[in-house]
């Protein structure tokens, strides 16, 4: 079975056969879901090589956590959130890793990370990371939600499915978490 011409229902077959021990469904499956997971990266980390290495940290995870794949939603979707997750901490340790431009100066522009560092060239993007982080410290239920409502356009429906919540719960998570984010995307904090 070629990537391409892999259905939603052939991965979920090939994620199930991987879950009991098949390792030629585990190795079909990933090379199924590559370009897929690839391209949830490239939507966090825009330079290549990044969105390389967060693909594969993600793909690492899911062979070796699909056991914890529970078969509610696609396995596509779940994969899904595992490539966010993967991109975001392939973010964090960027920002973390990244100095300054000039390490003599110490004023307060310093204290951003220099996006030509980080990966993130598009300065909004790098605005609704830190944003997603400053939400996360406080309201860690928000950001998931809102991340695979607003940046990826996944349906009310498929996000509750997905996190396992009532969809009242998750359309509530989005709105709390966007009124929270606005202001600090606008730079009002």
């Amino acid at each position: 079975m070629s990537s391409e011409a892999a259905t939603p229902d052939e991965i979920d077959d090939l994620a199930h056969r991987a879950q009991a021990g098949d390792e030629a469904a585990l190795d079909a499956v990933l090379t199924a879901i590559r370009p897929r997971t690839l391209n949830v990266c490239k939507g966090v980390l825009p330079y290549s090589p990044d969105a390389e290495d967060a693909c594969q940290e993600a793909l690492i995870n899911i062979a070796t956590k699909i056991g914890s794949w529970g078969g509610r939603g696609r396995f596509t979707t779940w994969t899904h959130v595992v490539a966010v997750n993967s991109a975001r901490t392939t973010y964090r340790r960027m920002k973390n890793q990244a100095v300054p431009a000039d390490p003599q100066e110490h004023s307060p522009v310093t204290e951003r990370p220099d996006p030509r560092t980080t990966s993130v060239i598009a300065g909004t993007r790098l605005d609704l990371l830190d944003a997603m982080e400053t939400i996360e410290r406080d309201h860690p239920q928000y950001v998931e939600p809102l991340l695979l409502r607003d940046v990826y356009g996944m349906a009310y429906d498929e996000i509750a499915t997905l996190i396992g919540v009532p969809l009242g719960t998750v359309k509530a998570q989005i709105h709390h978490g966007r009124k929270l984010a606005r202001p600090l995307l606008r730079g009002d904090s």
